[in-house]
């Protein structure tokens, strides 16, 4: 996928690709363009090879858990351009896909207060890849930072997928969320592809 904006001279304004490529990212610079935004897909090979024990978690139940993971949700990704702000609409439109599973749907309370979430997709075998297993969303309550629960979630998350005979597990993240890359790397998990934009910054002359 290539989206790209051109002045009447031809010159490049803007760039969006997926999967992004160095030759991309040398034409963004060429052009005088920055990295506005970068989400990177990791993978890794299920089952982990580590041995912790997964979290206790309970399926998510529509209609009687929409309000907790809302809050949660638009808590933990007040930041994200894509994550954040969500409905009720938002949910339900999920929550109407072909492929929401609410097994896969796993929430992890303390003391009968959602904690945190991590929620599972699947999808099927094409020409070019496997069944792959995602973790679609994940998220920790701020409230409940600093307890070590994105990585136990995660874990807990990978561990559902496997179950499912599912052999390769991918997720999302932003290349600057450094936590969360951390937290991925350490588990395991490589880059595969990307998906870039690139543009001029507002403090960069045009």
């Amino acid at each position: 996928m290539r989206n790209e904006r051109r002045d009447d001279a031809g010159q490049l304004l803007s760039l969006e690709t997926e999967p992004a490529t160095e030759a991309d990212a040398a034409e963004a610079r060429a052009a005088g363009l920055s990295l506005v935004r970068c989400n990177q897909q990791l993978r890794i090979r299920l089952p982990l090879a580590d041995s912790t024990t997964p979290l206790p978690t309970r399926s998510f139940v529509p209609g009687r858990d929409d309000e907790a993971f809302l809050g949660v949700n638009n808590r933990a990704f007040e930041w994200h351009p894509d994550q954040s702000n969500w409905t009720s609409e938002h949910l339900n439109d999920r929550l109407r896909e072909p492929w929401f599973d609410p097994e896969g749907f796993l929430l992890h309370e303390i003391d009968g207060t959602l904690a945190g979430f991590c929620w599972t997709r699947v999808h099927p075998e094409t020409a070019t890849d496997p069944q792959l297993g995602e973790i679609f969303v994940i998220a920790v309550d701020p409230a409940f930072h600093g307890q070590g629960l994105g990585r136990s979630l995660t874990i807990a998350g990978l561990a559902f997928l496997a179950s499912k005979s599912i052999e390769v597990g991918l997720l999302h993240v932003e290349h600057d969320n450094l936590a969360a890359q951390s937290l991925y790397r350490d588990l395991g998990f490589v880059e595969h592809d990307s998906h870039c934009w690139w543009g001029r910054l507002e403090s960069e002359p045009t």
